[in-house]
This record gives C-alpha cells, structure tokens and sequence, in this order.
C-alpha cells in the first residue's frame, strides 16, 4: 500500500531514530509525543505470556489518565524475560520521563520483535537526547517504518470528517506482518484523532473498532505476545464527544472503524510471504460465535492455505475444516460455498453448475472471496487471511540468523 498524507494533529508529535537494537542497524526507535489534554485508552493482547511492556502499560494506563509519550522499539520484543524484562520496560520509561519532565507513569513504552531476548536498555537511553529532540508533528511515515519488523512496507491510513463546523482527523499507524490472530490480532497500532472525547466513549470506540478490524484478520492463527493497539484522542480541537448517542459519536466512530479496518487489512495484504489476500463471509448463522468459528475453521486450516497458495480448487478442503469447526447439528444439505460468483458445493455435496476451469479462473486471483451460507439464520461474519506459502516458512526459520 502507498503511505498516505498524514494531516498534521495538533499536540501530537513523533519521531524514530536507529538506537541499534535491530541488527541491520535501521530505524527501531519511536517516540510519540502528546498533549496535557490527551485522553489515552488501549486494548491488548490476550495472551497469558503478555510481554513485560504490555503489563506496564496496562498499569501506567490505570494509573494516570494524563499519558504524555509513547515509546516504541522494534528488533526485540522484550517478552519472556522475566524480572529483567520489567525492569528494562521501567527503566526505559523512566529514562523518557528524565529527560522529558514528566513522571514515569506518563510513559507507556512498547516492544516488538525477537522473543526472549534481553532489551540493551542502554541504547535506548543512548539513543533518547536525539529521539526527543527531534520531535516534529510531521513523522507519522518514519514513526510507521520505525515500528517494523518482517514488514516489507510502512503502514498508515487517515480520514477526515467534517463534524459540526471543524474537521476533525483520525491518523493512524500500524505494523505486523506475522503471528497474527485475534485477540489482538495486530503486532502494535497507534491512531489519533483531535477530537475531545470522554474516557468511557473512547474505550467503546476503541472496542468496536477492534472487534470490526484487528479482530477478524488472521494470518498463521498465532496471537502475539505483544499485541497493543492505542486510541487517543488529543482534545485539541472544539469537538467534544462525551455521549455515545450523539451524531457526534456515530461519526467519529465510524472515522476510526474505516482506519483500523484499513490498516488491519493492511497488515494481510503484506502477511509474511504471502501471494493471496482472501476474504471470507460466512452469513446465515444463528449468532456471531458460530460463523467466526467457521470462518476460522478455514482460515487457519494449513491445507486450505496451502492449496490457495497452489491456486488449487481444492473444495474438499474447505468443507472438511468447515465440517470441524463445531457447530452443532449443522446441516450439511443447506450449506453453500462460492468462490467469488462460482458456487461450488450445495446439497451436501459439489454443485451440479460446478467447472473446475471456473474455480481454477477464480483461484489464480490475487484477491479471492469466499462465500459459505450456513442456512440456519440471519447472522453474517467477515474474516481476512492469507495463504501459506513457501517463503513464510522460509522468513520465519530464519527469523533470528
């Protein structure tokens, strides 16, 4: 995707230096600036092996309701490191609190990259007179490609909205690329936006943004360590949303959905070695829980990963990782699947209409919808994979070398 024109935030600044934490010596060192009247919410991974910047930011964020600065390193996920991992997150947290004048708990720090691994806290300290000085409130492209690991591109999305007689901006970044799965299903986020809204409103966003984003992509079904995604609204604009029956809400909310769906699809679109971005709608379910199971059967089944990746018509596949995703009494005779306009299985078994040039036409695609009707109600789900392909296998077994 091509990095878009990011509209200047008032309060927000950034910037990224190369502290030498990744071996290649490139940008791995991000600091966000924000202003006194920033209210600040997150949501994080669910992993109970949660890195030890992930558990300092949830108790920074409890807290304070008055976070200042956002520090990012990439090349080292500082998780599973024990006692020294929380204090390298403390020290670093601390050391940006020095030299920018704030308290300790005004810092939210957070890490991505090699599990395992202790964090050289001193490079981050060596690194950070330079990081703050140069703070300007036009890097929203070199914080973004400071966060990388395995990425291959830089990602970021914006909209603006006009609400009342202001526009107000939403600005977002993101990077992940790998163990991708919900809950949260992104490496790390970041999105701003100069409205003022109230805590409460700002963690419903936040929410239901994630649900309809981060929440329904999924790469290899491995959920991170580190996961972060972080809302903030910097109050400096005229526009206060502190009610979420307002047209207000349904605007700015809306603004935010459009920007983590973008960057969450983002992040399949350049899903480690991957040839295929695939979407997956399973309708007529009797709730949410049921067609996501679905859709998740055949996502993270390898068998039907790797016939996407050989562009292989291979319905079998699919059925079979359907028929396991347990459901209850699902009848089988109801179901149909297309793959995009080709309907290829209905009555139990391969539709009667069903070519095999027709699938093969739709699976040489570089983008593929999936279509499964359940027939049991009026629920629909949509999901957003990859296929599996030979170089992820290859990016991730030389991941450390």
């Amino acid at each position: 995707m091509k990095f878009p024109v990011m509209p200047i935030i008032d309060g927000v600044k950034l910037n990224a230096v190369s502290a030498g934490i990744k071996k290649a010596g490139s940008l791995d060192l991000v600091l966000i600036e924000l202003p006194e009247t920033a209210t600040v919410t997150g949501v994080f991974t669910q992993n109970a092996f949660c890195a030890a910047p992930v558990t300092l930011c949830r108790d920074h964020l409890h807290q304070t309701s008055n976070i200042r600065y956002l520090l990012i390193n990439s090349g080292n996920a500082n998780a599973c490191t024990g006692e020294q991992g929380m204090e390298a997150a403390i020290i670093s947290c601390a050391a940006v609190a020095e030299e920018t004048h704030v308290n300790v708990s005004q810092v939210l720090p957070f890490s991505t990259g090699v599990i395992g691994e202790p964090l050289a806290v001193e490079k981050i300290e060596n690194a950070l007179p330079a990081l703050v000085s140069g703070l300007t409130d036009d890097a929203w492209h070199l914080a973004a490609k400071g966060i990388m690991t395995t990425d291959t591109q830089a990602k970021g999305a914006s909209v603006s909205v006009n609400i009342g007689k202001e526009i107000v901006v939403v600005n977002g970044i993101a990077k992940g690329a790998g163990m991708i799965k919900p809950d949260m299903a992104t490496m790390l986020a970041y999105i701003a936006t100069n409205a003022d809204v109230d805590e409460t409103v700002l963690k419903k966003i936040l929410k239901e943004a994630a649900d309809l984003s981060f929440n329904r992509i999924t790469i290899d079904g491995d959920t991170s360590t580190n996961d972060s995604c972080i809302l903030i609204a910097t109050g400096t604009s005229s526009i206060v949303i502190n009610d979420t029956q307002s047209a207000h809400y349904s605007i700015l909310k809306k603004a935010v959905i459009e920007v983590l769906a973008t960057l969450a699809q983002a992040i399949v679109r350049d899903g480690e070695g991957a040839t295929k971005f695939v979407t997956i709608n399973v309708e007529g379910g009797l709730d949410n829980n049921e067609c996501l199971e679905v859709a998740y059967a055949i996502a993270h089944s390898p068998l039907v990963k790797t016939a996407l990746f050989a562009s292989d018509p291979n319905c079998g596949r699919i059925v079979a990782a359907i028929g396991y995703a347990g459901v209850s009494n699902l009848d089988v005779e109801k179901i149909k699947i297309h793959l995009d306009d080709v309907l290829i299985v209905e009555k139990g078994g391969r539709a009667a209409s069903y070519k095999e040039d027709d699938g093969q036409r739709v699976m040489n695609q570089s983008e593929i919808i999936l279509n499964v009707a359940l027939g049991r109600g009026s629920v629909r789900e949509t999901i957003w994979t990859t296929d599996l392909s030979h170089e992820y296998i290859k990016i991730n077994a030389e991941y450390r070398t």
